[in-house]
C-alpha cells in the first residue's frame, strides 16, 4: 500500500479540517521558531498532510523531514482556538509512514530490537540494567573512556553515555512489594505504574513514589503484570504494538480494582491518560480503556489532593523548576509541581524563564535529531544559567537525562543538580526524619 492511501485511512480527516490556519500555534511551537519555515509549524505539518490526503500533493522527502523533525512536545494545543488534537494527528501520520516507507535495514533492526524485542519485555530490560550496572561498577567504564573508545560514536551519544544514572536490574515489586499499606489516615487505593525504562534507569525514583504516597495516606498496588505504556511506540508510529500494551495495562490495573493510577514520568502518563483515544475504534475494550484513562493522575496531583508532603526539612537552596511537555500539554499538570517545590521550608523557588519551552528530549528525540535538540538545550541552559539555581528539578525522566546533559555541556557540574520532582521531596522527607 502506497503512503497516500494509507494516510487516508488513518488520519482523522474532522480533526484536520478543524484547523482555521489561524497561526497561533506557530509562536509555540520550538521548531518553528528555530527555523521561521511555515511547513515546521503545527499549522504547516497539518496543511502538509491534508494536502496528502486530498490527493494534492505526493508526500515526498520533505514531507517525511518535516514530520520527523516535529518533537511531538504539543505545545500547540493548549493555544489553539479550535482545539485541534495535533498530536493524534502526528501519531496517525507517523504509524502511516512506518507502515509504507521502507527504512535502511540498520533502521529497521534498531526499531526491531527496541519496540519489538525489549521494551514490552521487562525481565529483559532488567537484564539490560544489570549489564548497565556492571558496565559502570566494574572499571570498564574507566577503561573505555582513558582509551577513548568512546570516541567511536558520534558527540551526542558520547554525552549521553556521560550523565547515564546508574543501572538497576532489581524490579520495583522485589524491592517494596506488591502491596505498601498506607499510612495513617487511608485516602484511597493507588495503583503505581512503574514504567520500563523509569523502573531500570530510575529505580531509586520508583521506590521513593510508592514511599511518598504511602505517606500521604494511600494503599499503593504494584501490579506485576503491568508492562512498558506504549509512548514511545506510539510517538513513534508503532501504533498497534503501543495499542497491544494498552490492552496489558488495563487488564493489569482493573484486576487490582485501584481508584488511581499513578505515574512519575510526565511521557507515560500523557499516553496513559489517552488510552481511550488509542482504543476508541476497538468495541471490545473502549469502555475498559475509560475505565483506565480516568483514573491516571499525576504524583503531584496525588500529593496535593492528600495535603501535599509533610514534614519536610528545610532544604537552603535555589531551586527552579523545567516542566515536561507532556505533563504540561497532555495530562494538563501545570502548577501542581511547582506548589510541591515552593512549599518546602528553606528553599528559594526561582520562575525559569520559558519552563513551558521543550527542552529537545521529547522521548527519542534527542537521539534521532541530535542537531535541532542540541539548538533546543541550548537556549534552555541559557535561561536556567540566569536562575543561578542550586537545583533544577523535572518531573520526566527523559527531560531529567536531557538537563543533566545540559548542565554537562554547559560546565555547570558542581554548582547545580538536575533532580527529579519525587527524589527531591523524598530526601527532605529522610532529613526531617
Amino acid at each position: 500500500m502506497q503512503l497516500t492511501d494509507k494516510l487516508k485511512q488513518t488520519l482523522d480527516y474532522e480533526e484536520l479540517s478543524n484547523c482555521m490556519r489561524c497561526g497561533f500555534c506557530q509562536p509555540a511551537c520550538p521548531t518553528f521558531r528555530e527555523t521561521g519555515y511555515e511547513a515546521a509549524s503545527p499549522r504547516g505539518r497539518i496543511a502538509l498532510m491534508k494536502a496528502v490526503a486530498d490527493g494534492l500533493m505526493e508526500p515526498d522527502q520533505d514531507f517525511l523531514d518535516q514530520m520527523s523533525l516535529c518533537l511531538g512536545c504539543r505545545a500547540c494545543e493548549p493555544v489553539c482556538p479550535a482545539g485541534v488534537h495535533y498530536g493524534q494527528l502526528l501519531e496517525q501520520t507517523r504509524e502511516a509512514i512506518a507502515e509504507t516507507v521502507r527504512h535502511p535495514w540498520w533502521v529497521r533492526m534498531i526499531r526491531s530490537i527496541v519496540f519489538t524485542h525489549l521494551l514490552p519485555h521487562q525481565h529483559r530490560l532488567y537484564r539490560a540494567g544489570r549489564l548497565l550496572r556492571f558496565y559502570q561498577r566494574s572499571g570498564l567504564q574507566k577503561l573505555v573512556r582513558r582509551f577513548k573508545l568512546l570516541k567511536l560514536l558520534p558527540a551526542h551519544l558520547r554525552e549521553m553515555e556521560a550523565i547515564l544514572p546508574e543501572g538497576n536490574g532489581t524490579p520495583l515489586t522485589e524491592a517494596v512489594g506488591t502491596f505498601v499499606p498506607a499510612e495513617g489516615e487511608r485516602r484511597g487505593r493507588v495503583g503505581m505504574f512503574r514504567g520500563c525504562i523509569m523502573d531500570v534507569m530510575f529505580h531509586d525514583t520508583n521506590v521513593n513514589t510508592v514511599k511518598l504516597l504511602a505517606r500521604a495516606g494511600y494503599d499503593v498496588v504494584i501490579p506485576p503484570e503491568q508492562t512498558c505504556c506504549g509512548a514511545l511506540h506510539a510517538h513513534s508510529g508503532e501504533r498497534p504494538q503501543a495499542r497491544e500494551l494498552a490492552k496489558r495495562n488495563i487488564r493489569a490495573f482493573q484486576a487490582a480494582e485501584v481508584d488511581y493510577i499513578a505515574s512519575n514520568a510526565g511521557g507515560c502518563g500523557a499516553l496513559l491518560q489517552e488510552y481511550d483515544m488509542l482504543l476508541e475504534d476497538d468495541r471490545e475494550w473502549r469502555e475498559a480503556a475509560g475505565w483506565f484513562a480516568s483514573r491516571v493522575r499525576d504524583i503531584s496531583e496525588l500529593l496535593l489532593d492528600a495535603g501535599g508532603v509533610t514534614p519536610l526539612a528545610p532544604i537552603q537552596r535555589r531551586i527552579t523548576y523545567q516542566g515536561s511537555c507532556h505533563l504540561r500539554n497532555g495530562m494538563h499538570v501545570t502548577t501542581q509541581p511547582q506548589r510541591l517545590l515552593q512549599a518546602i521550608p528553606g528553599a528559594e523557588y526561582v520562575p525559569l524563564f520559558e519552563a513551558d519551552r521543550c527542552c529537545g528530549s521529547a522521548g527519542i528525540y534527542n537521539l534521532v535529531q541530535p542537531q535541532m535538540a542540541g539548538r533546543l538545550l541550548q537556549e534552555k541552559m541559557e535561561h536556567v544559567s540566569r536562575t543561578k539555581a542550586d537545583i533544577l528539578a523535572t518531573s520526566n525522566p527523559g527531560c531529567l537525562l536531557q538537563m543533566k546533559a545540559g548542565i554537562h555541556r554547559a560546565g555547570l557540574e558542581g554548582r547545580m543538580t538536575a533532580v527529579h520532582l519525587v527524589d527531591l521531596l523524598a530526601e527532605a522527607c529522610r532529613e526531617k526524619e
